[in-house]
């Protein structure tokens, strides 16, 4: 991992944790209106991508979601929508040619939240579509094509939130978009 890769996910890591301290104080003095994922909640938050990323080591993005509808008839459980947006970069060379990649995969997916006797638990899976906007540059004789454009990407996923507080979680996902594995903290909006 490079220094600048490793200095930018210590300040990554370093203001969440600041972010997390800060969201857990404020929710202790809050009233609790509920705990975990039900019908209107909505949350935000920071993840950090691994895995399936080209010649990148992690990403770096967020995630955004809303409960929009129980699904009574689909086990109880809850539709929700999210959005999420990620930003990577890698590059390569050989034999005096270089080329530089930058990746900005945003998706948007529907989530079906199954219905758990324990409300701090709250396993989910998403199918969707993304866009994934890639800008290259190659520096060398010869052609400048870089092997790789914008487009259209499937996404399919599955992952949970973890709440501490009734106004946090940490997340995780995994599947197929812009990392195979995504960690994160969760902050609940409303």
């Amino acid at each position: 991992m490079s220094s600048s890769l490793s200095r930018r996910a210590g300040a990554f890591v370093t203001a969440c944790a600041c972010v997390a301290v800060l969201a857990n104080s404020a929710s202790a003095q809050a009233k609790s209106t509920g705990s975990g994922f039900g019908m209107g909640y909505t949350d935000i938050g920071p993840t950090i991508g691994l895995g399936g990323l080209n010649g990148a080591s992690a990403s770096f993005g967020g995630r955004f979601e809303h409960a929009i509808k129980a699904l009574p008839d689909l086990g109880n459980g809850l539709l929700g929508i999210q959005v999420a947006a990620s930003y990577y970069s890698w590059s390569s060379s050989f034999v005096g040619y270089s080329w530089s990649y930058k990746y900005i995969p945003i998706g948007v997916t529907a989530n079906y939240h199954f219905k758990m006797s324990e409300p701090k638990f709250d396993p989910f899976v998403g199918l969707g579509l993304g866009y994934n906007v890639v800008s290259c540059s190659f520096t060398g004789a010869g052609s400048t094509d870089c092997g790789y454009n914008s487009g259209i990407y499937a996404i399919a996923r599955a992952g949970a939130r973890y709440f501490f507080s009734p106004s946090m979680a940490a997340y995780g996902d995994v599947g197929a978009g812009g990392g195979t594995l995504n960690l994160g903290l969760m902050f609940k909006l409303r």
